[in-house]
């Protein structure tokens, strides 16, 4: 199987596109950030629908297209956050799960040496409404008479978020302990 296929070639031009969104979003280029947001919401759509109907998935693209997802949340929810677009409670949150889920796949692969995460139903719902809450302060800083991101939508992303960490941490520890 070839590793540069469509799908991962999608995923390299996200992993491009982020530090452009970077600095569209620091040289007050909201528009362009917003369409950047965009476009990386869309190759992520379909690197993993092309990997799944044309059986092209791979090793390399099973790494990068997490790996792509958390360094565009990361770098975002840091922006937005020192922006004040979103609360920095929001911010902490999330950055604070991946940082446990990252160090609790590392040390559960020093334990058992296996590299392979299962994802959990709650670990989706948490990145989706991560990148709606996102996107909606995106588009909010583009077209001012939208109404802010709704208080509950932060709270219910955060909690999701919370919650989804906790259970791949529960998984963690019943992995280890089966070894």
């Amino acid at each position: 199987m070839r590793v540069f296929n469509i799908p991962n070639t999608l995923t390299i031009i996200r992993i491009v596109i982020i530090p452009v969104f970077i600095t569209a979003i620091i040289y007050n280029s909201y528009r362009f950030a917003l369409y950047l947001f965009i476009i990386a919401g869309i190759t992520d759509l379909l690197d993993g629908l092309m990997a799944r109907l044309t059986n092209q998935k791979t090793a390399l693209g099973t790494f990068l297209d997490p790996l792509a997802d958390k360094f565009l949340l990361v770098s975002s929810f840091i922006l937005f956050a020192a922006y004040g677009w979103i609360p920095k409670w929001l911010a902490i949150t999330v950055i604070s799960r991946d940082l446990i889920v990252v160090i609790g796949w590392f040390l559960l692969f020093m334990i058992t040496h296996n590299a392979q995460v299962e994802t959990i139903f709650l670990g989706k719902l948490a990145i989706a409404l991560q990148l709606f809450a996102l996107a909606y302060v995106l588009l909010h800083v583009n077209y001012v008479y939208l109404p802010d991101v709704p208080k509950s939508i932060l709270f219910l992303t955060a909690i999701i978020t919370g919650l989804s960490g906790l259970q791949y941490i529960y998984r963690g520890f019943k992995v280890s302990n089966a070894t």
